[in-house]
Parts: structure tokens; C-alpha cells; sequence
């Protein structure tokens, strides 16, 4: 019996992510069932001449944040280049917000603007307003007076635990909220409807398809300062159901949200979701994945948790965001439990507290090829690389923020330890799979920007950083793709374009592991197949 395709690709340069180095090519892909059957031109169904267009598999972004990314397109971009541009677009925002309904901005840098925006300049463009801007990496953010007033914050701070209400020399909040301190909002502004999240998750799903990526993993739902509902699965679940779910999700559960269960003893189910829900549930289009763990915070925030001090403020060197033996046991509960863990850990104190707590895990109740990750592994002595790859830890770092942050992160680390910030080179020798992520909407997230500067390690303002960490063209794709598949354990679905996996397909203009490293970021996306759907074209 003849093969006969649903689809044929052909007279294309097709990156297939396989064989030695990744460096297999093919001229086409014939596609069956949602599913690659074939490699060569067969009869088809219907058949598309690519015109030498170049075929990778679809960008796999193995840390963002859809829902706040999917808000953040509806809020004011602060993404501005002074505290004056700031403040006017506030003023600005604030002449067509009706009265009483908040004025929400996001994605300020005071490593840009010079400073943070502060409570009182806020009340001054935005009298009487209830105002709320959120940093660009998300662990901290700036309120008005108003929402002050409400948090009974006006006139004098509270303690937190892993977090900061910063105050002046008189001891009078400024506004600015740090880390854990961003949860007193918490009953101000949560929950966000299940309608309204539907929304989010569909407008940030559109842009996705729009840059190549098919598959992303979700960073945190359901609690914690990351979450935006306690019911936030029934959003993407939602979403499914009527049509708006736009791209393959897989939902890190925030730790807040694990409870004890009441299992027998024998079954070690310590920890976990009510019936037991854990990591793995759900199938290809949309599953719950690891449980997202909180150790420390920012880097260009100086919160993170570091051994020496920032080079830019003598004398600090962050913090954790709870008790290290908390820290530590609610790690070894969810390994023991089943969950495969997500540890958010920046500061290289906080990789050193993550590292110990899997390795103490493992040695306790041993698992299989578990893959526990570390998510960011943003500043990281050469010990803890080589630790990593000894324990099978998947570190999970954002190259974009070179690109995007990196002028920041080099004054709060200095020459020295520039090299250890987001590495790239260093985990690939040691024998890592390198997943592409972009925690966007931290940075820009279009994967091509990201391959961009996992190769050039340049700032915004042009200065290196790190270059000894940079890997070639080849190597970023396959971080995008096989990289990120490895990450979240569907590499027999997803990440290479081969016989029996997902027809998941980015069509490119270029092919990123030849073309010259300052143009990859220039490269154009032409076409993106879910399933072997056209779900996107220029």
C-alpha cells in the first residue's frame, strides 16, 4: 500500500535537530495524523513548495509566564527610558481610566531609568489614583499612596518574611515592594477572573505562533506572588475547551498551593494536589509539569541570594525567600511525593541550597531520570556547573537577558564574576542538555532574539558579557528545540522533526546555525504548523 501524506513540505531546507552535532538536513517533510511520517517527497493530500524556505522544529520556550504575559499586552509599557517618560505614561493612563479602576503598568528597569519611580511622584501625576507598576523581573513592584492607604502602609512598614517593604531614612514606605512583600497586594488584586485569563492566555498564545513557538511551559500557577488564581488551571483548561488554548502548555504548579494529603505511609505521598494530581498529568496539548519552588529572587534587584557582595553595593548580598531548612524540606517533600521540582535560584548561595536539597533527595529516595531543574541558574561558580551535571540537574537560564538586562547584571556583579552570569559554553562542556527559555514577560521572548544573544553575549549598550559562554548558531536552535523538549521529558514527541514526532514546525526565512551571528535576531518568521495545521503565516 502507497503512503499518502495529509502534507507534504517540499523544496525546503529542513533542520531536522538529529544525528550527529543535530546537523542532519532534509529537503522535505511529509506530515500524517498530525505527525511526521516521512523525510522525502511522497504523494500527498496537499502539498506546499517552501521555495527554499528553511524548516526547524517549533520553539519550545521552557520558562514564561502566558497569563502575565497575555496581561501585561492590556497594561501601560514601561518599558520607557526615563523616570520622566515613566511618570508621563501614568499621567497619560490615568486621563482615560475611569475613576476607581487601577492604573497598572509594567516592565520598568531603575538600572535604566536611574531609580525606582516612588510613591510620591506617583500622586502627582495620578492624584488619588490607586497605581501599581511592576518591575520588569517581576520580584518587585511600586504602589501609590492610595494602595498604600488600603495595605495600612501609609505612614509605617511592616515585616515580611522574604520580602521588603522599603521605607526612607524616616522610616515612611516609598512604595517600592519587594520580593514576598508583593503578596500584601494579594487581596487588593487577586483573584483575576477564569474569562479574564482566558483572554490572557489566548492574546499571548497569538503572539507566540506569530515567532515559531509551539510549545511553552507556563513558570508558576495558583499561589505565591506568581500566581493570578487559586483556580488558574481551570483558565487553561478553559481555554482548551473552547478553541483558545493556541500553543502546547505545560503548568508549573506554585509550592504555596501543595498541601498534605493524608496517604498511607507506604506510599510516601508526603506532599502534593488533592487525589494525588502531580507532575505528568495531562497529554500533549496541555499537563501539569513540575511544582515551582521560590529559593531566592533578582539579580538586577539585588535580591538574589549570593556569597560575596554585589559589586555595586558593598555590603549586600540578597536574600532567600524563607528559611533555608524550609527551603530544604519542602524540596525533599515533593521529590519523595513524585513531583518533579523547578527551583527558581539566582544567587549562587541559593544554587548551593537547591544542589544540596536534590542531591539529599536523590540519595533518600531514589528516582529515575527525574530531570529537576533550576530555573535561571543565573549567577554560577564553576563548581556548581560541574555539580549539576553530576547530579542530572537541568539548570534553565534566559539568554535574552544578556541582550536585554545584561548592563545591570554586569554592575551587580563586576568584571570578575561576569562570565558566571547565564551561561551558555560552560554547561554544554560539562555535558548539559541547554534548554531555550525567555521568562518573558521579564524580556523580550521571540526565540530568535534569544538564539541571538546565547551567541553574541552583548548588552544593549554593545558591552560583552561573559563571551567566553557564547555557542554557536547550531547550538542555540537546538536549545530552543531538542534543548527544551529534554527539559520538560517530551523528547519522544517533540523537539526534532523525525518520523512518528509532532509535526510542530517553525518556517524561517534563514537557518540560524549558518547565516552571520549578528543577523539572527533579523531572521523572519514565515510560518508555524501545530500538528501539521497552519496555525500562523506572515
Amino acid at each position: 500500500m502507497t503512503l499518502q501524506a495529509d502534507l507534504l513540505l517540499t523544496n525546503a531546507r529542513v533542520r531536522t535537530m538529529t544525528g550527529p552535532g543535530h546537523s542532519d538536513l532534509a529537503s522535505s517533510v511529509a506530515i500524517l495524523s498530525g505527525r511526521v511520517v516521512a523525510l522525502e517527497d511522497v504523494p500527498a493530500r496537499r502539498v506546499v513548495d517552501l521555495g527554499g524556505a528553511v524548516v526547524t522544529p517549533g520553539f519550545h520556550d521552557a520558562h514564561n509566564h502566558m497569563a502575565w504575559y497575555g496581561l501585561s499586552l492590556g497594561e501601560v509599557d514601561l518599558r520607557l527610558p526615563s523616570l520622566e517618560a515613566v511618570y508621563a505614561a501614568v499621567a497619560d493612563r490615568a486621563r482615560s481610566t475611569p475613576p476607581g479602576e487601577w492604573i497598572v503598568g509594567a516592565g520598568y528597569d531603575e538600572n535604566k531609568l536611574g531609580a525606582h519611580p516612588t510613591r510620591d511622584e506617583l500622586d502627582r501625576v495620578a492624584p488619588g489614583r490607586s497605581v501599581w507598576l511592576r518591575h520588569t523581573s517581576g520580584h518587585m513592584c511600586v504602589v501609590s499612596s492610595a494602595v498604600l492607604a488600603e495595605l495600612g502602609l501609609a505612614d509605617a512598614a511592616v515585616e515580611v518574611p522574604g520580602g521588603v517593604v522599603v521605607v526612607d531614612a524616616a522610616g515612611r514606605p516609598t512604595g517600592l515592594l519587594q520580593e514576598q512583600a508583593q503578596q500584601l497586594l494579594s487581596r487588593l488584586v487577586l483573584p483575576y477572573p477564569v474569562t479574564t485569563l482566558v483572554d490572557a492566555i489566548e492574546r499571548a498564545g497569538r503572539v507566540y505562533l506569530s515567532q515559531g513557538i509551539t510549545s511553552v511551559v507556563e513558570a508558576g500557577v495558583g499561589g505565591g506572588w506568581i500566581g493570578k488564581s487559586p483556580v488558574e488551571v481551570a483558565a487553561y483548561q478553559l481555554a482548551r475547551d473552547t478553541g483558545r488554548l493556541p500553543v502546547r502548555v505545560e503548568l508549573m504548579v506554585a509550592a504555596d498551593v501543595l498541601h498534605p494529603l493524608g496517604a498511607h505511609d507506604e506510599d510516601g505521598i508526603v506532599l502534593g494536589l488533592d487525589l494525588g494530581i502531580r507532575s505528568g498529568l495531562g497529554d500533549d496539548r496541555l499537563r501539569i509539569g513540575p511544582v515551582k519552588i521560590f529559593s531566592d529572587g533578582s539579580l538586577i534587584g539585588h535580591t538574589c541570594a549570593m556569597t560575596e557582595d554585589f559589586a555595586d553595593t558593598p555590603g549586600e548580598r540578597g536574600y532567600l525567600q524563607g528559611d533555608a531548612d524550609a527551603l530544604r524540606t519542602l524540596v525533599l517533600d515533593a521529590h519523595r511525593s513524585g513531583w518533579r521540582v523547578a527551583a527558581h535560584a539566582i544567587g549562587d548561595a541559593a544554587i548551593d541550597l537547591v544542589l544540596d536539597a536534590y542531591a539529599e533527595a536523590q540519595r533518600r529516595w531514589p528516582r529515575p531520570d527525574v530531570r529537576h531543574r533550576i530555573e535561571h541558574f543565573g549567577v554560577s561558580r564553576p563548581d556548581q556547573v560541574a555539580r549539576a551535571a553530576e547530579l542530572g540537574v537541568v539548570p534553565v537560564p534566559q539568554g535574552r537577558f544578556v541582550g536585554e538586562i545584561g548592563d545591570g547584571m554586569l554592575r551587580a556583579l563586576g568584571p570578575d564574576r561576569s562570565g558566571w552570569a547565564y551561561r551558555g559554553r560552560s554547561l554544554l562542556d560539562a555535558g548539559i542538555v541547554l534548554p531555550g527559555s525567555s521568562d518573558r514577560p521579564v524580556v523580550d521572548g521571540a526565540p530568535l532574539r534569544g538564539m541571538h544573544d546565547l551567541v553574541n553575549r552583548r548588552t544593549d549598550s554593545g558591552a560583552p558579557c561573559g563571551p567566553a559562554e557564547a555557542i554557536s548558531g547550531l547550538e542555540a536552535l537546538a536549545a530552543y528545540t531538542t534543548g527544551s523538549a529534554y527539559a520538560s521529558h517530551v523528547e519522544g514527541d517533540r523537539g526534532t522533526i523525525a518520523p512518528g514526532m509532532l509535526a510542530d514546525l517553525a518556517v524561517l526565512s534563514d537557518d540560524p546555525a549558518t547565516v552571520e551571528p549578528g543577523e539572527i535576531a533579523s531572521i523572519a518568521v514565515l510560518a508555524t504548523y501545530l500538528g501539521g495545521e497552519q496555525v500562523w503565516q506572515a
